[in-house]
């Protein structure tokens, strides 16, 4: 245990200075092949189902020997006080194969040999029999015996998460395996839990006596789960959850496929589908996007899924993702008045309880931001009249919350006062811009009233005009703005207006973006002269970089932010922030790092149910990408483009279910509008 704890603390370790240690696998996947130069070493990944949730704490000690500890998150066994972070939450750490003895011996001296992440974690190693001197660490140990192979994954629908050991005898002789009997309870306390007390459980599948002849497997393997102390466990077949899991990952793979010369984008487009896709909980509810984090579940947030994830689920095609959009639409639309108080910034608790305990964050701004752009992509007229209600209502609150200079007023944003934002800052309202020209086009196809369109786009130009009054300004050199009233330091989200298509400023905000004032290694500091990075805002200033036409800029920064994520020491997804959080991997960060590609690198905004416009950055050097299986605008699509010249651009739409193809060449930085037939 001790030998765990001090490989595990290295995850404490800054994200600064990350090698790239990992490289594209056979497949989808990314390998690390372990060699003594590499280490130690030590990382944590979330996986996530519709009942649980895992952060694995993983490593590989100097001596070669993986180690782990499981976090283990159960969303809808609520402890109490049943509040934002009421999921029921335990740890378990233990070595399974040291368990395992041949002819009465453990196995010991493990040598890993690669470690695979691929919609699980798979860890390939090697394992020899011998006798260990008590208090020295050494000792006789043979030659190794056994490969070994563990499989580490959630269930996508059980509260419970497994692992699959496949042991082959490699000596040169037959050998006898001895796999115990093993089971962990852990009791938890009644008056902590909002259904009384609650068992955490590990249990062994497979235990008993099994000779191997040489080259000959054996495949056992261990659940780890919690349910009311009332209850039955489950006892899963681990076979099936695995194929149910793998299966889930391949309906990822096969909707909106990237395809560019940049191997290391495509890959990472690839999991971070998975990551935004896997954390949605089953609740009682209904179906709550998770930030995850062993922190947010059973949850929804004006900023991480109104605004961040709900957006991309039409482009993805994910059934269970357009629910969870949906759900959590209806979830604030509970919260309408007549007198226009603020909406809560979450919902907690399965759907039971509310926080709003920053205040007003811009929260209407988000939601409406968030539910035109997802009513325009997923084109279900039913769905669009249900959310018109709910946009109105958030744009009638921006409106009464606009100020004497002609901008959006709000207590805080979604950094809830970790930096300061003044009275009114520039994320809420370029929000409410952007929020204001999908609203128009949105009621455009619902057949609303022409008048009160046109009021919305006459707002939309007044508060251009008032961002670029009140918000424009000179900051450290760059001609860009300022993020509130009084704030002289640069700040990461002055990304905001690229990404709403304000891009009088351009230059100078992308100039202050990738300066050292604000970029790192890891990405843009919130704020100049801090050393705290939100993923979140850099995936925003990646995205409005395309969207301004800074397309070398944007393709460089992405492919390096790209494999930092992937391939670095710290992987596979986006994280959250540093240091708050030690880089957890949430997952509306996943979302926002696919919407770079679909709303940056190709430039898609919806302006109707079966429309967009397109503005593809084709990066230098590059004489084509794709985005195939584009299941948005009620349709199956796919987008390719390629150079055809000096500064030409030719786009390709086939219709997967007609197969019809239709051509548009644009000067390169153009746009053109599509329309599905």
């Amino acid at each position: 245990m001790k030998r765990v704890v001090l490989a595990l603390a290295l995850l404490g370790a800054a994200g600064a200075g990350a090698q790239t240690r990992w490289s594209p696998a056979e497949g989808n996947g990314i390998v690390w092949r372990v060699d003594a130069a590499s280490l130690p070493h030590a990382d944590h990944i979330e996986m996530s189902g519709e009942r649980m949730a895992v952060v694995l704490r993983w490593g590989v000690d100097a001596e070669g020997r993986f180690l782990a500890e499981r976090s283990l998150v159960f969303p809808l066994l609520r402890t109490l006080p049943d509040n934002t972070h009421a999921s029921l939450m335990h740890r378990m750490a233990g070595d399974i194969p040291s368990l395992v003895t041949v002819g009465g011996l453990p196995l010991r001296d493990e040598r890993v040999e690669c470690v695979e992440i691929d919609g699980c974690v798979r860890v390939r190693s090697r394992l020899a029999v011998g006798k260990a001197n008590v208090g020295t660490g050494g000792g006789t140990a043979t030659r190794p015996v056994v490969e070994a192979e563990r499989v580490i994954f959630p269930s996508t629908d059980k509260p419970l998460m497994g692992e699959i050991y496949t042991l082959r005898n490699i000596a040169d002789r037959a050998i006898v395996l001895h796999v115990p009997d093993y089971a962990v309870r852990y009791a938890t306390e009644a008056d902590k839990g909002l259904y009384g007390a609650y068992t955490v459980r590990a249990d062994l599948q497979g235990a008993g006596t099994f000779r191997l002849e040489p080259g000959a497997k054996l495949r056992f393997g261990v659940t780890y789960q919690a349910h009311r102390a009332a209850e039955e466990p489950l006892r899963p077949d681990l076979d099936a959850e695995l194929a149910a899991r793998l299966a889930l990952v391949a309906q990822l793979d096969d909707n909106l496929v990237l395809e560019t010369p940049d191997e290391v984008i495509d890959r990472a487009f690839r999991f971070a589908k998975i990551r935004v896709s896997e954390s949605i909980v089953r609740t009682a509810g209904g179906p709550m996007h998770a930030p995850g984090g062993e922190s947010y579940y059973a949850a929804i947030w004006a900023n991480d899924q109104a605004e961040y994830a709900n957006p991309f689920f039409p482009f993805l095609g994910y059934a269970t993702g357009n629910a969870s959009a949906l759900n959590a639409f209806r979830h604030f639309a509970r919260f309408m008045n007549d007198d226009y108080r603020p909406l809560p910034s979450s919902i907690i608790a399965e759907g039971r309880d509310i926080w709003a305990g920053a205040g007003d964050r811009g929260d209407a701004a988000m939601i409406a931001y968030g539910a035109a752009r997802y009513a325009l992509a997923r084109a279900d007229r039913a769905e669009a009249r249900e959310l018109w209600p709910l946009i109105e209502w958030c744009l009638e609150y921006c409106r009464r919350q606009v100020d004497a200079d002609g901008v959006v007023a709000s207590d805080s944003d979604e950094l809830e006062g970790r930096f300061p934002s003044g009275d009114a800052n520039l994320c809420t309202s370029t929000l409410c811009y952007d929020a204001l020209l999908s609203a128009a086009a949105l009621g455009r196809e619902l057949g609303v009233d022409a008048r009160r369109l046109a009021d919305y786009r006459r707002e939309a130009v007044r508060l251009a005009a008032a961002i670029e009054r009140h918000f424009g300004a000179e900051v450290g050199g760059f001609a860009t703005y300022r993020y509130y009233a009084g704030c002289e330091l640069l700040r990461s989200w002055i990304c905001m207006p690229l990404i709403a298509g304000l891009v009088d400023r351009a230059e100078g905000t992308v100039a202050a973006l990738t300066s050292p004032a604000l970029f790192t290694a890891d990405g843009v500091l919130t704020q100049q002269g801090s050393d705290t990075f939100w993923d979140r805002s850099t995936l925003y200033a990646l995205r409005g970089m395309y969207v301004a036409g800074a397309t070398a800029t944007a393709g460089r920064f992405l492919h390096d932010y790209s494999a930092r994520r992937l391939l670095g020491d710290h992987v596979p997804y986006p994280i959250e922030a540093w240091p708050e959080g030690s880089q957890r991997h949430l997952a509306a960060e996943s979302g926002l790092y696919c919407r770079v590609v679909t709303e940056g690198m190709f430039g898609i905004r919806p302006t109707g149910f079966r429309s967009f416009t397109l503005a593809p950055r084709l990066a230098e050097g590059w004489d084509r990408m794709a985005l195939r299986r584009i299941r948005a605008f009620g349709g199956d699509f796919d987008l390719e483009v390629r150079r055809i010249g000096d500064r030409r651009l030719e786009i390709a739409m086939t219709d997967r279910t007609t197969g019809r193809v239709r051509t548009v060449r644009i000067a390169e930085g153009g746009e053109t509008t599509l329309r599905i037939q």
